[in-house]
C-alpha cells in the first residue's frame, strides 16, 4: 500500500497535475524507489507461495497507478486532472495511514505492544505531522487531510504504546514455539518467589 501511495503522491506532486508541490512530488518518487527496492529484494528471498501473492498485488498496484496515470493524462485537463489525482492519492494515503489499525486492535485485546515498534508509530506519527502542517501551510487539502488523519492515528498509536509498554499479554506464537515464553514465565516464578 506505501508503494501505491507514495506512486499516487509522487503523480500529484508533478508540476502537471499541480502546482508547486514538486517537494511532494521529489520526496514522494524517492519513497516509491525506495519501496520498489524493498519489494524486489522480498521478492528474491521468499518462498514461491508468498512471491506470487506478493506479485499479484505489485501487478493491482501497477494497474491502480497505470490506471490513474493514463486517464489523468489522456481524459482530464486543468482543475479536473489535479482534483482526479488528488483524491486518488488521498484515499490511498488515507488506507495507508489506517493499515496498523489491527495491529492497535490486538494491542488493546492482548494488553501487549509486542507486534507495534515504539519508533515505528513515532515517525508514523511525525511523518503524517509535519506532511499535514505542510499542506495546511501550502493550503492543499489533498496533502493536509490525509496526512492529519496520519497524525491522529500516530498519535493513538503512541498513546497505546504508553498505556500498554509494561503489560506482558499472551505470549507470541514464535515465543510458545521456541520455548522462550516458558523460560521467561520460570524467571519471573523465580523473582516474585513463587517458585
Amino acid at each position: 500500500m506505501t508503494l501505491l501511495n507514495c506512486l499516487l503522491s509522487a503523480w500529484y506532486g508533478l508540476p502537471m497535475m499541480s502546482k508547486d508541490n514538486l517537494l511532494v512530488s521529489t520526496i514522494n518518487g524517492t519513497g516509491a524507489v525506495i519501496e520498489a527496492i524493498y519489494v524486489f529484494i522480498f521478492l528474491i528471498f521468499a518462498p514461491r507461495k508468498e512471491r506470487l501473492k506478493i506479485l499479484s498485488l505489485f501487478a493491482a498496484v501497477m494497474a491502480i497507478f497505470s490506471t490513474v496515470a493514463l486517464v489523468s493524462l489522456l481524459a482530464l485537463r486543468g482543475q479536473a486532472r489535479k482534483l482526479f489525482c488528488g483524491f486518488a492519492a488521498t484515499i490511498f494515503s488515507i488506507i495507508m495511514y489506517a493499515s496498523p489499525l489491527s495491529i492497535m486492535r490486538m494491542v488493546i485485546k492482548t494488553k501487549s505492544v509486542e507486534f507495534m515498534p515504539f519508533f515505528l508509530s513515532l515517525f508514523a506519527f511525525l511523518c503524517g505531522t509535519s506532511w499535514f502542517v505542510y499542506g495546511l501551510l501550502g493550503r492543499d487539502p489533498f496533502v493536509a487531510v490525509p496526512n492529519g488523519f496520519g497524525c491522529g492515528l500516530g498519535a493513538v498509536q503512541l498513546i497505546l504504546y504508553a498505556i500498554y509498554r509494561g503489560g506482558e499479554g499472551p505470549p507470541s506464537d514464535e515465543k510458545i514455539k521456541d520455548g522462550t515464553a516458558m523460560v521467561e514465565k520460570q524467571k519471573l516464578d523465580v523473582e516474585k518467589g513463587t517458585v
